[in-house]
């Protein structure tokens, strides 16, 4: 990935943004299923990305979480060697949020290549901060580099977690809340998981998991928390697959393995 990507992507996601912004006070709601809510402004951002993305890169492929254009090409989701670069796009992570006015959405835009996650660019519009990372140079917000948390004990940490639509009580994602819930200093729901994960990159939560998120959802943040530091597997302490991620990350290996450890339970 060279700085052409980056600028590429950054300028898709500021596209993206003018599109939800420009719709915030006059959006039309729907449900793809029960408690599960799409807007007019998730699908007129998500063209505005696609159609730049494609301009510059019109041998890539693409995934974004509209339009049912879910599920990359087999050659891309197996890591060949011959498979063109793709894209993967959530054009507005934080829907239910953004529905109700909240300020906890954004757009992200990853770039997967050669069998992992290469390039993430998470954007937030109302805090206008730009979040952005390439595999092995580092990753920043609005130009400053990021770091992740030095907490290592998970009684003094800030954690996020995400659960599904519709979750129920008996889920086992209420109980992973609970075991986590007694041992950490204090448990957010804020959202978006892409922000989840860059305010783990930049040391403001501590931790972070997500049982039931989308490729969509997490392929730019898995970029930006890696290469701020942050320990990032699947929830289970093995690897993370991108294509199906079902994680954990932290700013320190000390929290995330307590983590993991209370996430096996249920």
């Amino acid at each position: 990935m060279n700085e052409s990507h980056l600028q590429t992507a950054i300028q898709a996601a500021r596209a993206g943004a003018v599109e939800l912004m420009s719709r915030r006070s006059s959006f039309v709601v729907s449900e793809k299923a029960p408690k599960d809510l799409v807007t007019d402004a998730d699908l007129a951002s998500q063209k505005a990305i696609r159609d730049l993305l494609e301009d510059a890169y019109p041998d890539y492929a693409f995934v974004g979480e509209e339009e049912g254009e879910n599920d990359p090409p087999d050659a891309v989701r197996r890591g060949d060697t011959d498979a063109p670069p793709c894209w993967v796009v959530d054009p507005l992570d934080g829907t239910v949020n953004y529905v109700h006015r909240l300020q906890s959405f954004a757009v992200s835009i990853g770039l997967y290549a050669a069998g992992k996650m290469r390039l993430g660019v998470v954007y937030d519009p109302v805090a206008e901060e730009m979040f952005a990372a390439v595999d092995g140079q580092g990753a920043t917000v609005n130009g400053r580099p990021m770091k992740a948390s030095d907490c290592d004990d998970l009684s003094q940490a800030l954690v996020a977690c995400s659960f599904p639509a519709g979750v129920k009580k008996d889920a086992p994602e209420v109980t992973r809340f609970v075991h986590v819930l007694e041992r950490c200093r204090s448990l957010r729901r804020l959202g978006s998981c892409a922000l989840n994960m860059c305010y783990v990159a930049d040391g403001r939560l501590d931790a972070y998991w997500a049982t039931n998120v989308s490729a969509w959802d997490s392929a730019a943040g898995t970029v930006i928390a890696r290469e701020a530091g942050a320990t990032l597997t699947a929830y289970d302490g093995s690897k993370m697959d991108d294509w199906k991620p079902r994680f954990c990350v932290a700013g320190t290996a000390s929290v995330h393995g307590s983590i993991v450890d209370l996430l096996s339970i249920a």
